[in-house]
């Protein structure tokens, strides 16, 4: 069991071992994410991702799809040649609160079903992007700093995956929100 544990804690260091990461978190998360009430899905019941504010469902996945959009944007500027700003033009890494916000308006107008099938072509995208690159790319080269681009997309991909399953999860329990009857 606890060999388990650690084994799906541990980062991935390969192409395989991303592409596993991702679908396997976004698996876990698609289910939650298709348990949720669709009355449920605008109550802002969840801590936020800037201190001191509130979140709803729809404003998770709205973060998730942002991150996932930077990933592909940043990947299509540095193949053109062009620079890559990062976190976001705009924003520097201590104001991810900020950012995290924007994602927030960014999808405000765009309904719960369409938002999550967005985040799901999203993530499709993102593993077509690992399947295309090489392993020296993705895990031999840096990307940013230090990190190598697997290691930028796990963080801004799989990684959140996991960490907004905990949040659903969660509030679910927090709010004794019942999934539908299938």
């Amino acid at each position: 069991m606890w060999l388990q544990l650690i084994f799906t804690m541990a980062i991935p260091t390969s192409k395989t071992e991303l592409a596993t990461d991702i679908q396997r978190n976004f698996g876990i998360l698609w289910k939650d994410l298709e348990s949720i009430p669709e009355n449920h899905v605008l109550n802002h019941q969840m801590e936020g991702h800037a201190k001191g504010t509130m979140m709803s469902v729809q404003n998770l996945v709205a973060y998730l799809l942002g991150w996932g959009e930077l990933v592909l944007k940043w990947v299509r500027l540095s193949e053109s040649g062009q620079p890559v700003v990062f976190p976001e033009e705009g924003f520097q890494w201590n104001q991810l609160g900020a950012l995290a916000q924007k994602f927030y308006l960014d999808y405000a107008s765009v309904g719960f079903p369409e938002l999550c099938l967005r985040l799901k072509i999203n993530q499709e995208k993102i593993l077509e992007l690992v399947e295309s690159e090489t392993e020296e790319k993705l895990y031999k080269q840096p990307f940013y700093r230090d990190y190598p681009l697997g290691r930028m997309i796990q963080l801004n991909s799989s990684s959140p995956y996991k960490n907004a399953t905990g949040r659903i999860r969660r509030w679910k329990k927090e709010h004794q929100i019942v999934s539908p009857k299938p």
